[in-house]
């Protein structure tokens, strides 16, 4: 049975952020992720998780200058130390929140740059972060996000991709985000991308394609993929980061076989 976490960053868009919460528990859910937490004290977040007995699931490093374009830090030459501070801040949220995931964003590199100088810094600095967090128990996820839709430039767009990263920083703390939708709008074949991949897989997002909807709008099999994931053996989360068409209470019909809504 698969086991899903709100993201509050895409649903119950139509209340507060520190409101979410016990929106989120109130229609099923015992886990959450945030992208961004960093407008808000990690106290007050913390207090939010505790009083409705939700699980901080995954949160984002903060990805620098979100208002003039920066989409993340990790693969970007001459922003190392922006990249170490950013982990510095996310390990801090990450303790206070008992989060024992974070996803390094590896950002848009500037025109110009080769391909091959922005892989030596990410690996790099994925190496690094890695090593850093594993002695607070939090591991390290990259997610490849696609660049013909969603985010134009992002330097990370197929699982292929990811795992190619993963074996050259080689270690056990670094893992791979798979976000299904970003994985069928480049790449598809998603139940052959997760055999092929489930070894490394620290994390799985849902949305439905096209549209980033409800899992249960478009093309994609959810029920399907779900089912193979438990048969895999997947005992992780599912982050459910989908943008809802009418709202996300209404949308969440979908998942009331899983004990949701």
């Amino acid at each position: 049975m698969p086991t899903f976490a709100a993201n509050l960053g895409f649903l119950f868009q139509d209340i507060a952020l520190l409101e979410r919460f016990a929106a989120a528990a109130g229609m099923g859910f015992r886990g959450v992720e945030m992208p961004f937490p960093y407008d808000q004290p990690p106290d007050a977040l913390a207090s939010c998780l505790q009083a409705n007995d939700l699980t901080q699931v995954l949160c984002n490093m903060p990805p620098g200058d979100w208002a003039v374009g920066e989409r993340g830090l990790a693969a970007l030459p001459g922003r190392e130390e922006a990249f170490a501070e950013s982990l510095e801040r996310a390990l801090t949220y990450a303790r206070a929140l008992s989060c024992s995931r974070l996803h390094a964003m590896a950002g848009i590199p500037p025109a110009g740059v080769p391909r091959a100088t922005c892989e030596a810094v990410y690996v790099q600095n994925l190496r690094w972060a890695a090593e850093t967090l594993k002695p607070h128990g939090i591991r390290l996820l990259i997610e490849p996000i696609n660049n013909r839709r969603d985010m134009p430039g992002y330097f990370l767009n197929t699982p292929d991709q990811a795992r190619q990263i993963i074996d050259q920083v080689s270690s056990d703390n670094l893992l791979l985000q798979m976000d299904l939708y970003h994985c069928q709008v480049m790449r598809g074949d998603l139940a052959e991308q997760i055999r092929t991949h489930f070894e490394v897989i620290g994390h799985v997002q849902i949305a439905g394609n096209p549209g980033r909807h409800e899992p249960d709008v478009g093309e994609i099999n959810y029920p399907y993929l779900f089912d193979l994931l438990d048969d895999l053996g997947y005992t992780g989360w599912i982050g459910c980061e989908y943008h809802p068409q009418q709202g996300t209470v209404a949308g969440l019909s979908w998942a009331r076989r899983y004990g949701l809504g």
